[in-house]
Formats: structure tokens, C-alpha cells, sequence
């Protein structure tokens, strides 16, 4: 059988690594990988799509902040969690003041810290309060919103397995992906999800690029300091940074002058 095309089989890994749709993974190296990690926006719009459909169908049934939390918990599940996962062990990881292999041991345990435990509380109740928020909007803004969010926290891990980021580890999706992207697809994505930004705060057509600019900025600055202390990025620094700008965007949307 002829190999599959690397458009297709990056497509396969990016549904499978980011979402748990039903999809099969097909060829695996580091040039599909590259191609998925390019897709990974695409994938996180297509989850916002889902999200926001929960969303506003539940707000019309529901009061707004049990809509919210039904979407995030809806969330976490088409996600396997592992978003979640990534970011408390990545917070625990830091929070030790280790470096090197001591701070990697300490991502490796199966077990949560305090620090991630109360990374975890704060990125759910931060997503949840302004999900409800956006529930009371126009459905086109809250779609908008969510759409944007959640595919500005996908393109944060496509800006974070550019050329030129190593992997902290010899093995694992880290060393998979570290390094596989060019400048294309991150400039491209950033593009392309300012515009859906757009139209998320009526009114002002310039909050929403403006937020999404200001976090992805802010991951990349966490990036940097993640590659000091750690020598790379690993699977669960790419699932903290995939949190951090989904709750830094959403934040941003609902905030008002």
C-alpha cells in the first residue's frame, strides 16, 4: 500500500493527541508530527465549535453558570483530560524550585501537588464564571468566543514546538514534536484566530485580537522560562500551555471597561 500523505496522517495525529473523537492514528514520525502540531488550532476550533454548541443549548434550559460548568466538564472529557494533567504537573514541577531532571521526576509522579491543585481550581472556576458570562451574549459573540479561546490554546502549542525549542526529554511526545514547525503555521494561526476574535466582544472589534496577542505572549514568556528550568518542553508543558491561554483568552473576552 502506498504511504499515506503527510497531510492526512498529520491530520489523523492532531485529532487523536488533541481531541478523543473517533479517529484512527495513522503514519507516526516527526514530520507528521510537525504537520499536526501546525493543525493543532484547527483541531481546537473544531472542539470550540462543539463547546459552544453545549454552551448556548444549555443556556437556553439552564441557568448560565450550570450551562458553563456542563461545558467545561464536557470539555475535560473530549480532552481525556490531559490538558489538565499537563498543566498541574507542569505548576508542581516549577513550583519546587528544581531544575533539570529533579523538576522532571517530579512531573513524571502520578500524584498532585499543591501547587497543581490550586492551578487546577483556579483555571476551572477562571473558565467556568466567564463560560457563564458568555452564555448571556449574542450567539454569534459567544460562539466567536469560545471557537477563539479554545483555538488560541491549540496555536499556543504550535508556537511552542517551533524550530528552535528543545525537547527537555529523550523520549516522549516532547521529543516527538519539539522542534518540527516552522514560522509559517504559527504566524498563519495567529492570524486566523485574532480574526474569529473579532467579532467575541460586540463593539469592540479590537479587544479580541488584542487578548489573544497578550496571551500567546504571555505563553511564550512561560515558554522560555519552562526551556531555563527544564532544559524543553515535554507533553505536559504543552497541556499547561494549551490552559493557560484557553483561561487568558476567555478572561480577556469578558472583561469590560
Amino acid at each position: 500500500m502506498p504511504a499515506e500523505p503527510r497531510l492526512v496522517a498529520g491530520a489523523r495525529l492532531a485529532l487523536t493527541t488533541f481531541s478523543t473523537l473517533p479517529v484512527r492514528a495513522g503514519r507516526i514520525d516527526r514530520a507528521v508530527a510537525g504537520t499536526a502540531m501546525a493543525l493543532a488550532p484547527a483541531v481546537g476550533a473544531l472542539l470550540g465549535l462543539l463547546l459552544a454548541g453545549v454552551l448556548l443549548v444549555l443556556a437556553a434550559f439552564a441557568t448560565p453558570l450550570v450551562a458553563a460548568g456542563v461545558t467545561v466538564g464536557v470539555g475535560a472529557l473530549l480532552t481525556r483530560g490531559l490538558h489538565l494533567d499537563g498543566l498541574a504537573d507542569t505548576v508542581d514541577a516549577l513550583g519546587s524550585y528544581r531544575s533539570g531532571p529533579g523538576a522532571l521526576e517530579i512531573m513524571k509522579k502520578p500524584d498532585v501537588g499543591p501547587f497543581g491543585v490550586v492551578a487546577l481550581v483556579v483555571v476551572l472556576l477562571v473558565q467556568a464564571a466567564a463560560l457563564a458570562e458568555l452564555a448571556g451574549r449574542s450567539w454569534p459573540a459567544g460562539l466567536a468566543a469560545v471557537v477563539a479561546a479554545t483555538a488560541a490554546g491549540r496555536l499556543a502549542v504550535t508556537l511552542a514546538c517551533r524550530r528552535g525549542v528543545p525537547a527537555a526529554r529523550p523520549d516522549g511526545l516532547g521529543a516527538l514534536v519539539a522542534g518540527t514547525v516552522g514560522p509559517l503555521a504559527p504566524a498563519l494561526g495567529a492570524v486566523t484566530v485574532a480574526l474569529v476574535a473579532v467579532a467575541a466582544v460586540p463593539g469592540r472589534p479590537w479587544q479580541g485580537p488584542l487578548v489573544v496577542a497578550a496571551a500567546l505572549a504571555v505563553a511564550t514568556l512561560l515558554l522560555a522560562h519552562v526551556v531555563r528550568r527544564l532544559g524543553g518542553i515535554t507533553g505536559d508543558v504543552l497541556g499547561a500551555n494549551v490552559e493557560l491561554v484557553t483561561t487568558l483568552v476567555y478572561l480577556g473576552l469578558v472583561l469590560s471597561g
